[in-house]
């Protein structure tokens, strides 16, 4: 809820830098099995997940 991490690394804008948003958009669609990420493909269109990571990258989610 902070986006600070828990099971996974932080979601802040800094850490999010140098991140390409096309990778996080796949890890987001796909998920990371190996580090408690589940996929998110069927749940949210590709629109709805690029939205999020544009948000997050911003840091002005609502």
């Amino acid at each position: 809820m902070t986006l600070k991490g828990g099971l996974g690394p932080p979601l802040l804008p800094a850490d999010l830098a140098n991140k390409p948003a096309d990778l996080l958009e796949d890890i987001v669609f796909h998920g990371l099995p190996e580090r408690a990420m589940p996929p998110w493909e069927g749940l949210l269109t590709r629109e709805e997940i690029r939205w999020l990571v544009l948000h997050l990258k911003k840091g002005d989610l609502p």
